[in-house]
């Protein structure tokens, strides 16, 4: 089987292949799917597997910026795989995902994230478990209540607002110090933006994405840097109460509608996991914030199966929010690409140990978790 890079005319076969991994698309969707993937086939992001002329597998690489500690990085989200239905079980998924690895890392990206239909061969590439996204379903009368802050200026927005979105964005994640959230492309917002079904406001220092949803409410997005523009958003969204009876809205984990709710008796919350890996550990670590209060040094064996050049002993070093990691002499911890990965997204120590992913010395792993503390979530599903 030979691995190639996707061009225009190998579209109809892809289609075909998700066709028959996730279900037909609608001919608008498939269109708009055509339209946001064509762009992405000269830049090398979308990977097909070949038995000779016959598509076996397909895969594609979103370039994504992702927000760790604040600080912005780019990351390979991986989306769009496939095998062929009479293809699977030969080890064609775990050839492609070698391949993405190895793509990804020569597009400049030193970290990866995708949502897995099944965790084994992600797993076995190097990804783990590392955050969820968080469907919460809402009443809209309790939004509609929420009472208002200092009067917000809210407008309309469009395709013509994507610099100053994608600039929001970016403002709002580095002052929250959000873990795992991402950005699209100026490109993709246009196209996002152009849809007439979707209601989009912006204030100057958040915004809210939301559309009907048979006769309930769907909020795509909502982010805010204050709590009267918090406070402002939602409300809004509260506005469709007489008519929609629920809110169901991508949130973070400790998103602050949570606490403006004027009742919280029992959150319903829906968690759709996502997996993580460390594609290139030290340039990965260097793109990564870190809380302020903390300087260390960590030794630490590293092994990754699918990229032997990681393998190795490393040394850690953070201080003044920025970190930095080389190759190195020292005993410490031993870690699976896993493991580190999902500590990088904040797992504790003590989780990585009891399920195996972390071993030898225990002294670290105070350090570890203080270094990597986070909640990683996503807010987009891709």
């Amino acid at each position: 089987m030979d691995i190639r890079d996707l061009g225009e005319d190998d579209l109809d076969a892809v289609l075909d292949n998700r066709k028959r991994a996730f279900g037909p698309l609608s001919a608008s969707d498939a269109a708009i799917w055509r339209r946001m993937v064509t762009p992405l086939l000269s830049q090398g992001r979308c990977l097909g597997v070949f038995d000779g002329a016959r598509l076996v597998a397909t895969a594609r690489l979103n370039p994504f910026t992702q927000w760790w500690h604040g600080r912005p990085q780019p990351m390979g989200g991986v989306a769009g795989v496939t095998v062929a239905p009479e293809d699977r079980g030969r080890g064609v998924g775990r050839l492609l995902m070698t391949a993405v690895l190895d793509r990804c890392s020569e597009l400049g990206s030193a970290v990866s994230a995708l949502y897995p239909a099944t965790t084994p061969v992600y797993r076995s590439a190097g990804f783990e478990h590392a955050g969820s996204r968080l469907i919460a379903t809402l009443p809209t009368e309790a939004l509609r209540t929420i009472a208002p802050g200092a009067p917000v200026g809210l407008r309309r927005m469009g395709p013509a607002d994507t610099d100053e979105l994608v600039s929001l964005i970016g403002r709002v994640h580095a002052a929250t110090r959000a873990s795992g959230p991402l950005s699209y492309t100026p490109e993709t917002w246009r196209v996002w933006l152009e849809d007439d079904d979707d209601f989009c406001y912006l204030a100057d220092d958040g915004y809210v994405i939301y559309r009907w949803s048979g006769g309930d409410i769907e909020v795509d997005g909502l982010l805010a840097a204050s709590e009267a523009t918090t406070r402002a958003l939602w409300a809004l969204v509260g506005t469709s109460s007489s008519v929609a009876k629920r809110v169901t809205a991508t949130i973070a984990p400790d998103d602050p509608v949570l606490w403006l709710l004027r009742e919280r008796s029992t959150d319903v919350v829906t968690p759709t996991r996502w997996m993580f890996r460390v594609v290139d550990p030290a340039d990965a670590v260097a793109r990564r914030g870190y809380p302020t209060a903390v300087t260390a040094a960590v030794p630490f064996e590293l092994t990754d199966p699918a990229r032997p050049a990681n393998d190795g002993t490393w040394l850690l070093e953070v201080a003044d929010g920025t970190g930095a990691l080389s190759k190195g002499a020292g005993t410490g911890p031993a870690l699976t690409i896993n493991a580190l990965s999902a500590l990088y997204a904040g797992v504790p120590a003590a989780t990585l140990r009891m399920s195996g992913g972390l071993t030898g010395p225990t002294v670290f792993d105070d350090t570890l978790d203080a270094v990597f503390a986070a909640k990683a979530y996503l807010l987009d599903y891709f």
